[in-house]
């Protein structure tokens, strides 16, 4: 069964909005976690307009299942996750002001570089992933760094998958099996929904986990949060 880990950035969006602490973020994760779901996963920014730093030491001491932690490994970002020591971190390329993510690594301009990141995060027993594009070079240049993972960015199936979900898929599934081949773990996320998350892991078997956020907690608002998280298990088996 491919494990679904849900971000909760939404309900700390939904918080800030009016200050306070409502909805508690460490209580929605305790929820989501006595749901089912495998997961809970953070992508904290450099302007906190979401998940806070706090909010990341807090749900530290209290998530019992795994613990992902996204973001640009900037050095307030690394500092950041050497501190908490989640179970995966994963690293994204956004840039400061990105609303939400847009892009994967190049991992072949940028090979150096992650090497010396994700050595420093394996170092500490922290499992790695890196954000990747459904591109083969990036997929090749990913496993010369080191890393355990890739994340495959999906916002590219989601955005096709009404009108052709066999062209939709292609790439994914070709990446899926060369990541495979190259003994990386294949995760995936962005814009993945109850609409179109079956077929996804249908065509890619080897998916270890899907980090979903966005669509899940506006799919919660008409159908209940237990409900959707339910739904996407099932769906996932």
């Amino acid at each position: 069964m491919t494990r679904l880990s849900v971000n909760i950035n939404k309900i700390a969006t939904l918080r800030n909005a009016r200050g306070g602490d409502m909805p508690n973020v460490v209580e929605a994760a305790q929820r989501i976690e006595s749901f089912g779901a495998q997961g809970i996963t953070v992508h904290p920014r450099p302007d906190e307009r979401h998940i806070t730093y706090q909010d990341v030491a807090d749900l530290k001491k209290v998530v019992t299942t795994e613990f992902n932690i996204e973001g640009n490994p900037n050095d307030k970002f690394i500092d950041l996750v050497l501190n908490n020591k989640p179970t995966q971190v994963t690293l994204v390329p956004d840039a400061v002001d990105a609303i939400t993510s847009d892009a994967g690594w190049d991992t072949v301009k940028n090979e150096d570089y992650l090497k010396e990141i994700v050595s420093l995060f394996k170092k500490e027993g922290i499992r790695t992933s890196i954000f990747v594009d459904p591109n083969q070079d990036m997929i090749t240049g990913a496993q010369k760094t080191g890393v355990d993972r890739i994340e495959l960015y999906t916002e590219a199936y989601a955005k096709h998958y009404q009108n052709n979900k066999l062209t939709a898929i292609r790439a994914y599934k070709e990446c899926a099996v060369l990541a495979d081949s190259l003994a990386l773990g294949v995760n995936a996320g962005h814009d993945l929904s109850l609409d179109n998350i079956a077929y996804f892991k249908e065509q890619i078997p080897v998916l270890k986990e899907v980090s979903i956020g966005h669509a899940l907690i506006s799919e919660a608002m008409y159908l209940g949060l237990e409900n959707v998280v339910k739904q996407y298990l099932n769906k996932l088996k």
